[in-house]
């Protein structure tokens, strides 16, 4: 099949994760639609170094600067922790300075409500469940709000509007 569509997105989440990422990709791919992602994924000796705060914050943030200027949209996995972690929060933050269209992607096979990052509630563009016509309507700009079920969120806080 050939692609109708290759996107250049940053794939913000917790690296508890990191299956959901590929997922995405595998999950879209098929359908027509290429992801290009610049996250930040490191070998395994880079990781230790990371592990034991061999890397500065400063050259992390700088890396993630980096990587998210190239790409077109911003994209956070939510899972059940990802409120929790603080480089998720960071990137949001950063997404939202840098002027990058925001979308929450439930993580796969979640079926509860999870609490959403402050970020994401404040400033996403979409919030929509694992489902790739959703996903790709997201990723369009079609701002929609739904439970990790797909159902549509009554609450929202976020709903950025780009111009």
């Amino acid at each position: 099949m050939k692609n109708e569509s290759t996107r250049n997105v940053f794939i913000s989440h917790h690296h508890k994760d990191d299956a959901s990422v590929d997922g995405l990709a595998s999950l879209l791919k098929p359908r027509g639609h290429n992801l290009r992602n610049s996250l930040i994924r490191a070998k395994p000796e880079n990781q230790r170094r990371l592990s034991e705060n061999k890397v500065s914050d400063k050259v992390i943030k700088r890396l993630l600067r980096m990587k998210m200027k190239w790409a077109g949209q911003v994209i956070v996995i939510i899972g059940k922790e990802t409120h929790t972690r603080p480089w998720v929060g960071w990137e949001i933050e950063l997404a939202e300075k840098l002027g990058k269209p925001i979308i929450g992607v439930y993580e796969r096979g979640l079926k509860d409500k999870v609490k959403i990052p402050e970020g994401l509630e404040k400033y996403s563009d979409a919030i929509v469940a694992w489902n790739h016509k959703s996903i790709m309507n997201a990723i369009d700009g079609e701002s929609r709000f739904e439970n990790p079920d797909g159902t549509v969120r009554p609450d929202v806080h976020g709903g950025n509007v780009r111009c």
